[in-house]
């Protein structure tokens, strides 16, 4: 069952699947894709956007990964048959790092996903003191620990598993904000000064919640550092795959189709915020999680 709740707004499934643009999927478990799904649009705003938000599940870590992966591919399956999307980004860490592989033998539809972004960070860093500041999950998987064993190079990688940032993140975008107190604690392990006086200048921002704080992050920091966001990798690989914008596209951005498997989210000063992101048009699509 599908309820609109901004019916005057609502760009239809049929009208999408219509349209000659491409159509793109943007997923995340909540809020952070909204970043990417940000980068995605500039790079291709002729096309059509639908926002997927599996909020019934967030936050993702809390999930055992086999229930994670029968999870995420249950609820793309149902997004690309309702949506039939041209491209699917999967603007998830969490799932990238763990799903990714099953979404891609299971359905023909192209994915892309979020790469903990340890190579740029050790190619920009002088100081050669790199950190990681992810989910505890994605700092935990295999899949990080690889990046970083053939990426960092002569790096040293403090790894920060913040388990409230994301959900920081989501009450900060709903208009309540957290205290700085509680934001500098969650950052405070990234900064580290070696014995030899070198501190650390790259901060890995691996989930894509993340970038909703950066301006809180660069005030509470310490000391400056460069903050890497990997959304606009991800719109340049977005562009390798479908290709530019066609001459004579349309070059502004439309509105986006947002919508959400749970929807308790849905309050109004986070419908203000999603429309000012340009999803005007907001539905839930209920699909409670079987947790194990």
């Amino acid at each position: 069952m599908r309820i609109d709740l901004m019916a005057g707004a609502t760009l239809s499934a049929a009208a999408l699947r219509a349209a000659p643009e491409p159509t793109i999927l943007v997923f995340d478990s909540g809020l952070g894709g909204l970043t990417v799904l940000e980068q995605v649009r500039r790079a291709r705003p002729d096309a059509r956007y639908v926002y997927a938000a599996d909020d019934a599940a967030f936050p993702y870590g809390r999930l055992p990964e086999a229930t994670l992966i029968q999870r995420v591919l249950d609820v793309i399956g149902r997004l690309i048959a309702a949506h039939r999307p041209d491209l699917v980004v999967i603007a998830c860490n969490t799932a990238s790092t763990l799903v990714l592989p099953a979404l891609r033998q299971r359905f023909a539809t192209p994915f892309v996903g979020v790469v903990p972004p340890i190579k740029p960070a050790a190619e920009t860093s002088r100081s050669r003191l790199v950190t990681l500041l992810a989910t505890p999950g994605t700092v935990a998987r295999s899949y990080t620990r690889d990046l970083i064993a053939t990426y960092a190079g002569p790096c040293a990688v403090t790894s920060v598993g913040s388990g409230n940032l994301a959900g920081y993140a989501e009450a900060e975008f709903a208009g309540l904000p957290v205290d700085d107190a509680a934001i500098g604690a969650e950052i405070a392990p990234c900064f580290v000064t070696a014995a030899d006086g070198r501190r650390t200048d790259v901060v890995c921002l691996a989930c894509t919640h993340y970038p909703l704080l950066l301006a809180r992050f660069e005030r509470l920091a310490p000391w400056p550092v460069t903050w890497i966001d990997p959304a606009p990798a991800i719109a340049r690989r977005v562009l390798q795959l479908l290709g530019g914008r066609p001459r004579g596209a349309r070059s502004d951005e439309g509105p986006v189709l947002g919508t959400f498997t749970g929807g308790a989210c849905l309050t109004e000063p986070l419908r203000a915020s999603l429309a000012r992101r340009g999803v005007p048009s907001l539905a839930v699509d209920p699909m409670p999680p079987t947790l194990q």
